[in-house]
């Protein structure tokens, strides 16, 4: 058996038939295969999380997720170590993880995907105890991520999340960082600390090109204050543009554990869910965590 959960605002906008074509389009694509399938719509944050333990305790074998980067981290987190594979039809914001598996962003390719493509395994990382499958971060992408969830459905996508990212570009303020990379420390004054698992938040800012989802490693970027708002923006262009490298502000590494403190709060996202935790920070790889339906090939 076949499940689906589909997120019907997720990047619907103003349309008020989005739910009823995207329940329609997977129910053929299961008819025209001959496959049963337990159709699902979320109606609020963390629903999918139970509709997906839900799904997993009927024995399903595999689960398509029609929605952004917070749905499917909610199925993904419960579908980690089950035999379960995620098939992906993306309509978020960012897609970050869609981008990294290169699923098509029409949906009718995406859906034949989702329950044709053959499954491969990806890692996982976690961050202060909750999963992620793309990116994590701490310091300005969670200020961002908290930011842009504050608005209202059908107000978000692409320029939104640009917009509050020039806004808070010339306002964030950085923060003194202790940091073990695997095992080594290191200190700094950074704008953000980011895990990388897939190789982009999603619109194209390619901040980790070199990450792969297979490896076993976590590619860490430590993105320093560079000191003015004007040369925040200039170094902030590699970012954008995927060469972190050309960037004197950025240290990478790759790792597979990591330590960050800062005392009192520090904002956290993982896939773009924002969080809040004190004083300590720790964050792994989990390799092989979770089975995805693609066509890459995951090396690329």
């Amino acid at each position: 058996m076949i499940h689906a959960i589909i997120n019907p605002i997720s990047g619907a906008g103003a349309d008020p038939n989005a739910a009823r074509r995207r329940f329609a389009m997977v129910e053929a694509a299961a008819a025209t295969r001959g496959i049963p399938v337990r159709i699902f719509l979320t109606e609020r944050a963390g629903h999918a999380t139970t509709l997906a333990r839900d799904a997993v305790a009927a024995g399903c074998v595999s689960l398509i997720v029609w929605g952004g980067d917070g749905t499917v981290n909610e199925v993904g987190s419960v579908l980690m170590g089950s035999e379960a594979s995620l098939g992906l039809v993306p309509a978020g914001s960012g897609n970050g993880l869609a981008a990294a598996l290169k699923v098509s962003r029409d949906p009718a390719t995406a859906l034949a995907d989702a329950f044709d493509a053959p499954a491969s395994r990806i890692d996982a990382g976690v961050m202060a105890g909750r999963p992620f499958f793309n990116i994590a971060g701490v310091g300005f992408d969670a200020r961002v991520a908290a930011l842009f969830n504050q608005r209202a459905a059908g107000s978000r996508g692409g320029w939104p999340y640009i917009a509050i990212g020039v806004r808070e570009g010339c306002r964030y303020c950085s923060v003194d960082y202790t940091l073990t990379l695997d095992t080594t420390p290191m200190r700094s004054k950074a704008l953000l600390v980011a895990f990388a698992n897939g190789r982009e938040y999603g619109i194209g800012a390619r901040i980790a090109p070199d990450a792969r989802l297979d490896d076993g490693l976590l590619d860490a970027i430590v993105v320093e204050d560079p000191g003015t708002i004007v040369s925040r923006f200039w170094q902030a262009r590699h970012l954008a543009t995927g060469a972190p490298r050309l960037s004197p502000a950025v240290t990478l590494r790759r790792v597979t554990h990591a330590v960050i403190e800062s005392p009192g709060e520090m904002e956290f996202h993982v896939d773009g869910e924002p969080a809040t935790a004190h004083d300590r920070i720790e964050v792994s790889i989990v390799p092989g965590a979770l089975s995805v339906r693609t066509r890459a090939n995951l090396a690329d």
